[in-house]
């Protein structure tokens, strides 16, 4: 037994476990059996992959549409079936194919959870396009960053994003369509979603159809997720259609494991309530989440923005069944002082990845839900899961993101980049599998960086135990997740620096209770120049997504300390915080 499971309070049911992981996996892969494996070429590097795994999102969209009559999506008023979802979906995917939109071609996406979303998002996909989910949160440069880079045929956004987008219209020449849903103003460069596919509301009127017919292989491109750089602009991770349909299994196979470990056998799938609250924008909610969802007939339950009171109401009203995303989150509903003023009981599961999670949060997840926590570790660049673990295998390893799933691999790399580190020794986490995208979208250098031989270095600081779980120790250097969302320091830092008062800046993290860490600036002033914390703040934040701006900035006499390379301290700053 592990030892923070025993400082967590954490007692074994008896006779737990009733199989080791490998003989979980053995079982579960055996010829035959649902998670059965085989070995393919893909890029040159041989490759486990799961066997019946769907080969792409047609297949991923014509599996949903036999729920039929279940419901889809819950948002406020909103709720529309699987069924007529399949409507929208084959209507928008025609228009696409009617506006020019070819196999290849890229479809942006900006807006919050919404209905619409997933329609969007499997139109394009289905159709063999690729599908551009750009950060809600983003301001107008940042938005058409993502446009330019990507060179977007089509746009779908909602109201909000195109007000931000419209002003830099003139700067996407590749951009021929914008189609924008819930706008009351009228528009200009744009259209009406509504006038394609009417509401939300309208989508069970639409008539019944087909998706048009394309031949599209595993291999296909079929999304191009922004993950920020450490260095300079945020680079594409171009994902394929198996990335997006291993995600479906290695999520069910995760569930299955922890059935055999107590002992059971895993149970015939039942078709759960599950309240998402992070974007679909991340790859956390669209592909751990989302893929699943709609092969396995849940529904998702949508909220304008996050706010736990909010949760709550919808977790009575919706006898919600699963919810999480990131800890921030878990721990907003253990805390917030409303939460006995409502029935939770529908709760049986509440997972998260994205960020560190405090062993604490384990423990009280189980106790004061009684649900089961879940956790797992993956990045943009692996499409999400690689590792998990739920339910008593992460109670007895609290601080672990679990072991990778079968079809993929994990090793620890030493400083020279080639030695493979023994068990328990910390260096970089590299990963491979079939969930590991294809490269960068239009950066070969960075591509070839990162992605070595099916492996993808990760930048994370891991040690693995002797069964194979993955503990994470630290992160890519610069880098600090603000209740998942990821601050890469250098992006912040070079606002900073393009102030006319600040010759010296530096990005740190510092603590937050729910959040897991916040950014913060140290900063030198150029001799003679003045500038005050909240000029500085609002500098940033007239530049960046609010969530990047630092909370707070301490000023310093001398430039920051730095070693030898010229390399700020970082360590040594956190002590302006404490």
């Amino acid at each position: 037994m592990n030892n923070l499971a025993h400082e967590i309070g954490f007692v074994p049911p008896a006779g737990w476990p009733a199989m080791s992981r490998a003989e979980c996996r053995d079982r579960l892969t055996a010829p035959g059996e649902r998670f059965e494996m085989e070995t393919i070429d893909i890029r040159g590097v041989p490759t486990r992959v799961w066997k019946h795994a769907p080969t792409n999102m047609r297949q991923v969209a014509m599996a949903a549409r036999t729920h039929g009559d279940r419901l889809f999506a819950i948002y406020e008023d909103e709720r529309v079936t699987y069924e007529a979802w399949f409507r929208a979906v084959a209507r928008m995917a025609a228009e696409l194919r009617e506006r020019g939109v070819a196999k290849g071609d890229r479809v942006a996406l900006a807006m919050r959870n919404l209905p619409e979303w997933p329609v969007a998002f499997f139109a394009a996909t289905t159709i063999g396009a690729i599908c551009v989910p750009l950060n809600a949160w983003w301001t107008g440069p940042e938005l058409a960053f993502g446009l330019a880079n990507s060179g977007a045929k089509l746009l779908v956004c909602d109201a909000e994003r195109w007000e931000r987008i419209a002003p830099h219209r003139g700067e996407l020449p590749d951009l021929e369509h914008a189609l924008v849903s819930r706008s009351d103003a009228p528009l200009e460069g744009a259209e009406q979603l509504e006038d394609v596919l009417g509401t939300p509301k309208d989508y069970a009127a639409l008539p019944s159809a087909e998706l048009p017919q394309v031949d599209i292989n595993p291999e296909d491109e079929a999304t191009i997720f922004y993950t920020s750089g450490t260095t300079g602009q945020p680079k594409g991770a171009l994902g394929t259609h198996r990335n997006l349909c291993t995600n479906i299994m290695s999520s069910a196979y995760n569930g299955a494991i922890a059935f055999l470990r107590r002992g059971e056998e895993p149970p015939a799938p039942v078709q759960k309530v599950g309240l998402t609250v992070i974007p679909l924008f991340h790859v956390t909610a669209c592909s751990a989440g989302l893929m699943g969802y709609v092969v396995a007939g849940h529904t998702m339950v949508f909220m304008h923005k996050w706010d736990p009171v909010k949760a709550f109401q919808l977790i009575e009203r919706e006898k919600v069944n699963l919810t999480g995303g990131v800890p921030t989150i878990a721990w907003q509903l253990l805390e917030h002082p409303e939460r006995a003023n409502y029935d939770l009981s529908s709760l049986e599961a509440v997972a998260y990845g994205g960020a560190p999670a405090a062993p604490e949060l384990v423990r009280k997840i189980h106790e004061e839900f009684g649900a089961l926590p879940a956790n797992g570790w993956g990045m943009t660049e692996t499409m999400a899961t690689v590792t998990g673990h739920s339910s008593e295998d992460y109670l007895n390893r609290p601080d672990s993101c679990g072991p990778p799933v079968a079809v993929a691999d994990l090793k620890i790399v030493g400083d020279d980049g080639v030695t493979e580190l023994p068990v328990g020794e910390v260096g970089e986490l590299w990963a491979r599998g079939p969930m590991v995208v294809k490269g960068y979208w239009n950066r070969p250098e960075a591509t070839a960086e990162t992605f070595v031989d099916g492996w993808v270095r990760t930048g994370d600081l891991a040690r693995l135990d002797e069964e194979g779980w993955c503990y994470i120790v630290d992160r890519a250097k610069d880098m600090i997740i603000r209740g998942g969302e990821n601050i890469y320091s250098s992006e912040v830092e070079n606002v900073l620096y393009d102030h006319p008062a600040v010759t010296d800046a530096a990005l740190v993290a510092i603590a937050h209770p729910t959040l897991g860490e916040e950014p913060a600036a140290v900063v030198h002033l150029a001799p003679g120049m003045s500038a005050t914390e909240d000029e500085l703040r609002e500098w940033v934040a007239a530049r960046l997504a609010k969530f990047k701006v630092p909370v707070r900035i301490a000023f310093v006499q001398d430039t920051l300390p730095r070693n030898a390379n010229g390399k700020i301290l970082k360590k040594d700053l956190g002590a302006f915080f404490a």
